[in-house]
């Protein structure tokens, strides 16, 4: 009996590297793996539906569920997890001392959707008490001109956003002044070149987002992994195949991560802050699976409704295929 054949399109992460080297296999299946950034992906998994397996952004995964639209179906495997307090850079001639002080700021987000925003804005509002209405959000390119929303948005009247110039970036307003802060995943190059004025509101990030994680236990989710409907539909047993093979592959690098011997990674404290981690967090820190991220997924669809994303707040167990919530045990 022949395999099923499956494109798969990812980022070539530490955690997912082994489905790429071969190393782990996804049962029932012959893989083959595209390494791409993931905002290529999004696009092309959006606009074209181009791939069998692919990580998706959580924010698009959880408007689209919220609408009954979805293409692909979920499996909570969290191939991107990052604290986003260090993404949130600012004009620092005008008074932004404190986080309450981006109320009535002109704010650039490359997307007002984008999973990233989505929780810098709730950190914002649950800790400093600075909401989405007390902003005024103009969206566009970090470096290219003319970037939308991937999905339309319907936000209530009372938030304001608007689309910059399309012959204008986030980065060259932000280092003009004409911005007075950019949120976003990716440093602007205005910041990375050192221009004049630009900085970041939490220059100590780390500090601030270990006291985060501290208080919240959140480890905030990114990206899930995402399988084309039409395939789950025909063959059920493809969901729990493909989420054992990207557990498979992270239990692989956290080996790697934790080999003194000889160094996987290209940091020469990266098995000491490897522990450190673990001693902070616990020893799975980067967990899949729903029953360990509850807590998390909840505050992220809280964000998503209270931010006009989706018209009601959905429920983790919506976001992912029924057949990995109850996996059997040893």
């Amino acid at each position: 009996m022949s395999k099923l054949q499956l494109s798969l399109g990812c980022c070539d992460y530490d955690r997912t590297r082994a489905l790429f080297d071969g190393r782990v296999a996804i049962e029932g299946c012959d893989v083959v793996p595209l390494a791409l950034h993931p905002e290529e992906i999004f696009h092309r998994a959006f606009n074209g539906h181009e791939f069998d397996v692919c990580e998706l952004s959580l924010s698009s995964h959880t408007v689209m569920t919220a609408r009954g639209q979805t293409d692909y179906v979920a499996i909570p495997a969290f191939v991107s997890r990052v604290f986003r307090h260090s993404g949130i850079y600012i004009r620092t001639d005008r008074g932004i001392d404190r986080p309450e002080a981006l109320r009535g700021k002109k704010i650039g987000v490359p997307e007002y959707q984008i999973t990233a925003n989505v929780w810098i804005r709730g950190m914002l509002q649950d800790d400093y008490g600075v909401k989405v209405n007390e902003v005024h959000w103009r969206r566009g390119g970090v470096e290219q001109p003319g970037r939308e929303e991937r999905a339309p948005l319907q936000l209530p009247p009372d938030i304001d956003l608007q689309q910059i110039p399309n012959t204008e970036t986030l980065s060259s307003l932000l280092e003009s002044g004409e911005l007075d802060a950019v949120f976003s995943a990716k440093a602007p190059s205005c910041f990375t070149r050192g221009a004049p004025n630009v900085g970041l509101l939490f220059p100590k990030f780390k500090d601030v987002e270990r006291s985060y994680f501290e208080r919240t236990r959140i480890f905030p989710i990114m990206h899930v992994v995402g399988i084309r409907r039409s395939l789950v539909e025909k063959h059920p047993w493809l969901p729990v195949s493909v989420f054992k093979a990207f557990v498979e592959a992270k239990r692989l690098a956290m080996e790697e991560l934790a080999q003194i011997g000889h160094l996987y990674a290209s940091l020469p404290w990266g098995v000491a802050e490897y522990h450190e981690s673990r001693a902070l967090m616990g020893d799975d820190f980067w967990s899949y699976g729903l029953d360990a991220n509850r807590h998390v997924l909840e505050t992220f669809t809280r964000y998503h409704h209270e931010q006009g994303l989706s018209p009601r707040q959905v429920a983790p167990e919506e976001l992912f295929h029924p057949t990995v919530l109850n996996l059997s045990k040893n």
